[in-house]
């Protein structure tokens, strides 16, 4: 094995947020993710303003795919000081400029808000600013599925689709000896959009994510039902459904399942709004991207039509046009960011929806410990939002099978191409309630240890 292999586990160790790991070869320093960690207000603000290693000692960073619990910290990086390169897909690349933009935007706004509303405590400070967002853009590299790229020294990396989002990828590195695999977050087999999640070669070690562990998930056509009957539901009783969605993945799923359910006249054809600028430039990448669409989503396209648009849909980006959203009367459907209700502006539109019985409030994917989201599904009756309580009256409804993350038999069937020469697997990504559960059934099936990891553990090689 190679001498001086060194991995610190520095996030989404024991939580499903906060994504990263820190890897030391031949006296070089590497990043895997950094992402930010969403959770309770104090906790995530001490989690995410300071890195346990200077951002000036890194040599580059490699980027599984582009959701903000992945990539969010990087403007904080460049800011520190980082000037290396960041590796990633293309598609992810042109997320990311979409993204960091936004969540810079949005943490300087919350941060505005927040000091207005509360003048008489310590001013809130943005973790990081646009500016730090734009200079971070410059860093990236694009580096092409099944593309092997060296990485300085021996070290060398190849990435393989990861089915999880738009351009999201599984990596492996080798130095020519070990071969070390970061799964990233893995995707579903049969998901609306993307393609399915590849196979990787045989590797020695494996760190792999561990969201939905201990569980399965219901199959997509289920999908479809429960959202035709959540629409239904709330139309028939006057009110409005309104969806905290990731605006990359989640957004363009709903909308795609929306158009097909209204195409069948299984729904009515209530006004659809994606509230979100970032859902709308975020949309606009995936039209640019149709290498990375599956056959049923590459068939509109053959037919003329655009899978992300039809006619009662409407996407708003106007910060005024949003607000007078809450002014509508009759039935509709707002879709917005952020999909753990932790920021943007689905805060609002559940400040004004959520006290009303006649709406709905549809989660559509895993809810963080300690997010709104996480205390809306677990059905407390009172939440805060800007610091404000709320009573919440409405309807709370979770669409757990249109996760974009693989349960625990997607999981172990997926690393099976693996296990000829694993060693170990390290969990990461999940709370132990599904990690553990995980960790049992791949030493039950492959006999190889998992080893359930720590926030600031280190092993070497």
């Amino acid at each position: 094995m190679l001498s001086g292999m060194r991995l610190t586990f520095a996030g989404a160790a024991g939580t499903v947020t906060g994504s990263m790991h820190h890897l030391e070869v031949e006296g070089r320093n590497y990043l895997l993710d950094c992402g930010m960690y969403q959770g309770r207000r104090r906790e995530a603000e001490k989690r995410n303003r300071y890195f346990p290693f200077p951002a000036r000692s890194l040599d580059a960073v490699i980027l599984s795919h582009a959701h903000i619990d992945h990539s969010g910290r990087l403007p904080l990086l460049v800011r520190n000081g980082f000037r290396g390169p960041i590796y990633a897909t293309p598609a992810t690349i042109d997320l990311c400029h979409a993204m960091l933009r936004d969540t810079a935007h949005i943490l300087e706004s919350d941060a505005k808000f927040v000091n207005k509303h509360h003048p008489g405590e310590e001013p809130a400070e943005p973790l990081y600013s646009t500016e730090d967002a734009d200079q971070t853009m410059p860093l990236f590299h694009p580096v092409p599925l099944h593309t092997p790229t060296n990485l300085g020294g021996n070290l060398v990396m190849e990435s393989w689709d990861a089915g999880h989002i738009l351009g999201s990828s599984s990596i492996v590195l080798t130095d020519g000896h070990t071969r070390l695999a970061f799964s990233g977050d893995v995707g579903r087999p049969g998901l609306p959009i993307i393609r399915d999640p590849e196979a990787l070669p045989p590797v020695d070690y494996l760190i792999m994510e561990s969201t939905y562990g201990n569980r399965r998930h219901p199959q997509e056509h289920q999908a479809i039902g429960k959202l035709e009957e959540v629409v239904n539901h709330t139309v028939r009783h006057g009110g409005r459904v309104i969806v905290p969605a990731f605006a990359v993945g989640r957004t363009q799923q709903l909308v795609l399942l929306l158009h097909r359910l209204i195409n069948e006249k299984r729904i009515p054809a209530v006004p659809i709004y994606v509230d979100s600028p970032l859902a709308v430039n975020v949309t606009e990448t995936f039209r640019a991207h149709p290498e990375c669409f599956d056959e049923e989503t590459r068939a509109y396209l053959e037919n003329g039509e655009d899978p992300f648009g039809f006619r009662r849909l409407i996407y708003v980006r106007d910060a005024e046009a949003s607000k007078k959203l809450n002014d509508l009367h009759g039935p509709c459907i707002i879709i917005s960011a952020s999909g753990m209700c932790e920021a943007g502006r689905i805060l609002h539109h559940l400040r004004h929806n959520v006290g009303d019985p006649k709406n709905t409030v549809l989660l559509t994917g895993y809810q963080a410990e300690n997010t709104l989201g996480r205390k809306l599904q677990e059905g407390m009756k009172n939440v805060r939002i800007f610091g404000i309580p709320t009573d919440v009256r409405a309807r709370v409804e979770s669409l757990d099978e249109l996760s974009a993350h693989a349960d625990s038999a997607e999981l172990l069937d997926w690393m099976r191409p693996m296990t000829p020469t694993l060693k170990r697997v390290f969990l990461v990504h999940g709370e132990k309630e599904s990690s553990v559960p995980l960790a049992a059934a791949i030493k039950e099936r492959y006999g190889i240890e998992a080893v359930v990891v720590e926030r600031g553990q280190v092993y070497e090689f």
